[in-house]
């Protein structure tokens, strides 16, 4: 995901059950007895468990989200927050460390029924489940979810095309704006209002995966108005909005037709949640430190200089350094000239200097120098260079050979994009353009703001081939963990879209869209893990990627903060169901 989600083994992670202790309550301690002060605590147990309820969780985030709308994310940190109000088919277990990483039922009384050929996928829903005002949940507002969120576009541009794809008759389906049919899409049944039948195009063994994502939390046609629909968000689990105000804050409290009977996942503690947007990414560390917040929304760590407060002292036992399963990476854009040529593409691969883009964004703490596209992290992950230099350091020599033999031999100007609200982004882009610099290609960085950072900009084709935008900055989590789920996203061309793209490099080769087709229908385990490293070496022998680092979450814990737990799932950071607050 936009770092969005992300994995670490083979199953997914997420611990469901936000929890709050009632005010003045300091919790317990984790399972080794070290309460919130303990190293890298989190990664394996829940840091300060308590089972009062009441309190709020309070939250800043330094831009905007994509939406919180369920059908409209692709943000693992949205995806991880929305299950507070959004309840999906299939969830993570909510556990720490590896047992975290097991999908279970959510809506759905069990996991998914597959057909032999596993082209066929059935569902059936819980008794009594229930909206935010009392109306039932049925099988067919889950197909409407679905259909809106993959389907519509030019209302909903964000999210994954994975239900586009591979559901019969995606590719014709015009979403139910258009189609004012009664059966909509038909390759999603719903013969009565507890079941819901998936018809695949293809075999497609990771399904339970895809039915964790928000775009199968249920949404009432009637009360849907596309793009409108974030203002007035209808709640299927246990906390609705107060308010919102776009671009600045958002308060969650409690959905009283919630059912607790209904939801074996979700404990939901605190009375309260509390965000504000727009919010200075180094206020939000220092909020932190100083115990005025519970977490940091976006949850990718501290800023580099808030590193050494956290690094040191009484506060380096309330860090949290979990690998992300994410990769920070530059896209080279296929479509925007001189990168149509694979020699141009392969002199910035030897020219950048990784290391210094490492230390740029604050050195090992927040991550290790990336040669592949897989993190090692992800089922697949196959260790191999095919761009390397001494110390990781780049190569001067073959860049210029490189340069030459695009017909560039002096070097070319060209545009980079990075996240505005990201300070450790635009330090890793302005390290490149160093690098860059070296070996005679001009870089100019553009900043945009992470919350359109794809819906407006490096993810609309049309704005990157006007704006010449050569070179994109992006971060990616696997959407879950398999090679699949962290590939297809962001190399299959069949990923592109007019808006909300994730696939920057519009990369679109047949060799490659077929091994992941083929690969995903493999029944065979085996070989199927083989498959994603393969599909990895073809992709760096295209050269439109250049991996930079393995990201590593550097996380504080604010002392009040109860049931804290770090989930791979949502990109190592820590889980808003079960993280809690004193206060």
């Amino acid at each position: 995901m936009k770092t969005r989600r992300v994995t670490a083994a083979v199953a997914s992670v997420l611990a469901l059950s936000l929890g709050a202790a009632a005010c003045g309550g300091g919790g317990g301690n984790n399972s080794s007895g070290g309460g919130n002060a303990k190293k890298d605590a989190a990664l394996t147990s829940i840091v300060n468990a308590s089972s009062k309820k009441g309190g709020t969780v309070s939250l800043e985030e330094s831009d905007v989200p994509d939406s919180l709308d369920p059908g409209n994310t692709y943000y693992g940190f949205v995806q991880n927050f929305s299950r507070l109000y959004a309840r999906t088919l299939t969830t993570f277990k909510p556990a720490a460390g590896k047992d975290g990483l097991t999908v279970v039922p959510d809506l759905a009384d069990s996991l998914g029924k597959a057909s032999a050929d596993a082209k066929t996928w059935t569902y059936h829903l819980r008794s009594g489940l229930k909206y935010q005002d009392g109306t039932p949940i049925t099988s067919k507002d889950v197909k409407y979810a679905i259909e809106r969120s993959n389907f519509a576009p030019e209302a909903l541009s964000n999210g994954p095309t994975y239900f586009k794809q591979y559901l019969v008759g995606g590719d014709k389906y015009q979403g139910p704006y258009k189609d004012k049919s009664a059966t909509g899409l038909k390759s999603i049944e719903t013969p009565d209002d507890q079941t819901i039948v998936f018809k695949l195009n293809q075999p497609f063994a990771d399904f339970d995966y895809l039915a964790t994502f928000s775009q199968t939390a249920p949404v009432p046609q009637a009360k849907d108005d596309g793009a409108k629909y974030v203002q007035h968000i209808v709640s299927s689990g246990p906390y609705q909005f107060q308010s919102y105000e776009e671009g600045a804050s958002a308060v969650l409290v409690r959905n009283k037709n919630w059912d607790p009977k209904t939801d074996p996942i979700r404990k939901a503690y605190p009375d309260k949640i509390s965000v504000k947007f727009k919010v200075n990414a180094v206020t939000v560390d220092n909020d932190l430190l100083a115990d005025k917040i519970t977490a940091d929304l976006a949850g990718t760590g501290v800023q580099p200089q808030t590193q050494p407060k956290v690094l040191t002292g009484k506060n380096a036992k309330s860090t949290d350094n979990s690998y992300a399963g994410a990769l920070q990476y530059l896209a080279l854009n296929v479509n925007v000239k001189p990168f149509d040529n694979i020699n141009c593409r392969k002199a910035v691969q030897y020219a950048v200097n990784k290391q210094s883009v490492l230390d740029a964004v604050g050195g090992s703490p927040k991550g290790d120098v990336a040669s592949t596209l897989l993190p090692p992290s992800v089922n697949g992950y196959t260790k191999f260079d095919t761009y390397p230099s001494a110390g990781n350091k780049g190569d001067v020599a073959k860049a210029k050979e490189a340069l030459k033999a695009c017909g560039k031999p002096n070097g070319f100007s060209t545009t980079m994009t990075a996240r505005s609200d990201r300070p450790a982004e635009v330090a890793a882009a302005t390290a490149v353009q160093n690098s860059l610099k070296a070996v005679g290609i001009k870089v100019d960085i553009k900043q945009f703001p992470s919350g359109k950072y794809f819906s407006n900009f490096a993810g609309v084709p049309s704005y990157v081939h006007d704006h010449k935008l050569g070179i994109l900055s992006m971060a990616w989590g696997a959407d879950w963990p398999t090679g699949y789920g962290f590939l297809e996203q962001i190399v299959d061309g069949g990923a592109i879209k007019p808006s909300g793209g994730t696939n920057l490099m519009e990369l679109n080769d047949p060799a490659i869209n077929k091994a992941l087709s083929e690969a995903i229908a493999n029944t065979d385990t085996a070989a199927r893990t083989k498959a994603w490293g393969d599909i990895d070496k073809m992709v760096m022998d295209n050269a439109s990627v250049v991996p930079l680092f393995y990201r590593k979450n550097l996380l504080y814990r604010p002392a009040s903060a109860t049931n804290v737990t770090v989930t791979q799932a949502y990109l190592g950071m820590y889980d808003y169901l079960l993280l809690s607050s004193s206060k």
